[in-house]
């Protein structure tokens, strides 16, 4: 099997992953809120439990993205993870994931990649809650454990985390960059380059005839880097990378990395959204039943049709950003969110008229916040892996990750005790999207890719 399968194989394998994921998600949060009522508990206990969700996701990301970094592996690390995952604890080797992609794509092609993976998630929201039709029915006993439609999604996910560990073993490899045949073409281009402002007054052939006889294989010496030079040429990179790969980390400086406007633009856009994506996917399961009459099965039906949209949306933004840079498709995100949320502030927060009125006003409000996501989330995600540098990708995508987890905890936590108070909940999230859109408007010249980030120190040099 050549390189090329194994990177597609290994490709559709993170693929699923991303597919089960949100199966997980969209197979759990429709009974929770259900199965916390049951047990007695107050409003603010379903932010506790989606909040506590995230917490090995926060923790774990930066270990693995560090870890994946030094030894340039993720197979191990994401077999690891689901270890966690079927355990029930949950950990996220997303950042691991995230640094493979970065480092076996060109950067033309990134957005796409990011999109098609991340539609994977959307897909598997989308068909989550079909598994709900049965799970909801089921009603013996497993042992010493009570199955039932609150706890067999737990155990369904479980056989599915098991399943997906097979995958990972028999279809997944980790390829270093230097076989991803694009990589592979950039470097040939910049080796090129290199070559010609190297090239001596007089070519290879016009050196062979002013000196005597021509011979190809000194033509072939001549038209290398160290033709001048009597000593055979080294190694290519591509040979010496497998067996003596450089510490990424060497001369690695934190602050130069991270404390730069671009960088913090970027990671204050990836808290903003997901606080208020996880706010309001808080506030969306009590508003339904309050208003609706909504109960499993309707959630399940209403996050299926979210998962519709989304998926949509993903492909449309893969399909835009062949044709306009990330910054103006992460500003048109902003632009839709600010827009859903004056919305939901307008119609959701004290909904007035009859069930069909305030259903539709409720159906346009998660529709406007649905539109914007995918346009955030591919742009500022593409935009990250592009002003940060290649070689510490995973641990870059482990802190920008995290901050996503720390916006993941505090969300819930925000709109799981204002379930009752709208207003407050929802002029919070519009004073932080007021925010990062004046941050982007004064940042936006800088939300670009460098001409060449090798490490942060030669970026940071370069701007100085």
């Amino acid at each position: 099997m050549d390189n090329q399968q194994k990177k597609k194989l290994s490709f559709f394998t993170i693929g699923l992953l991303f597919l089960f994921s949100g199966i997980e998600y969209a197979v759990i949060l429709p009974t929770i809120w259900k199965y916390l009522q049951i047990l007695d508990a107050p409003s603010y206990f379903l932010g506790l439990g989606l909040s506590a969700f995230s917490l090995s996701g926060l923790l774990s990301g930066p270990l693995f993205g560090h870890w994946s970094d030094r030894t340039r592996t993720t197979k191990t690390i994401i077999l690891l993870s689901n270890v966690f995952e079927i355990v029930g604890v949950g950990a996220g080797a997303g950042s691991s994931i995230f640094g493979y992609l970065t480092r076996n794509t060109v950067s033309e092609d990134r957005a796409r990649v990011f999109a098609a993976v991340m539609a994977c998630r959307q897909a598997g929201l989308l068909i989550g809650p079909a598994f709900n039709i049965f799970l909801r029915l089921c009603d013996f006993k497993l042992g010493p454990f009570v199955v039932n439609k609150y706890t067999s999604p737990g155990i369904f996910m479980c056989a599915m985390w098991l399943l997906l560990q097979l995958v990972v073993a028999l279809l997944y490899w980790d390829l270093p960059p230097a076989e991803s045949s694009e990589l592979q073409t950039v470097v040939r281009q910049k080796q090129q380059q290199d070559g010609e402002e190297e090239e001596p007054l007089m070519g290879a052939e016009e050196l062979a005839d002013a000196y005597g006889t021509h011979d190809p294989e000194q033509s072939e010496t001549q038209l290398s880097p160290e033709r001048l030079s009597p000593s055979p040429p080294p190694p290519s990179p591509t040979e010496e990378m497998p067996h003596t790969p450089p510490d990424p980390f060497e001369d690695f400086s934190a602050r130069k990395e991270f404390l730069r406007e671009e960088v913090i633009v970027l990671l204050t856009a990836q808290f903003i959204t997901l606080f208020n994506q996880t706010a309001l996917e808080t506030m969306v399961t009590p508003l339904t039943q309050r208003y609706f009459g909504f109960g499993e099965l309707g959630n399940s039906v209403m996050y299926s049709l979210c998962g519709v949209e989304v998926i949509l949306g993903f492909f449309f933004v893969r399909w835009l950003s062949r044709r306009v840079a990330d910054r103006v498709v992460l500003a048109v995100g902003l632009v839709i969110c600010a827009v859903a949320c004056v919305w939901c502030i307008i119609f959701l927060a004290k909904p007035r008229g009859g069930y069909s009125v305030e259903l539709a006003e409720f159906t346009i409000g998660v529709f406007l916040q649905l539109l914007g996501l995918p346009f955030v989330a591919v742009s500022q995600v593409s935009l990250f892996s592009k002003v940060t540098a290649e070689k510490t990708q995973g641990f870059s995508q482990g802190v920008r990750r995290s901050i996503g987890g720390v916006a993941t905890i505090l969300g819930p936590l925000w709109a799981g005790g204002l379930t009752e108070n709208l207003y407050v909940m929802l002029g919070m999230m519009m004073l932080l999207l007021l925010l990062i859109l004046m941050m982007v408007v004064f940042s936006y010249e800088r939300l670009v890719e460098p001409p060449v980030v090798q490490h942060a120190s030669d970026s940071t040099e370069s701007e100085g």
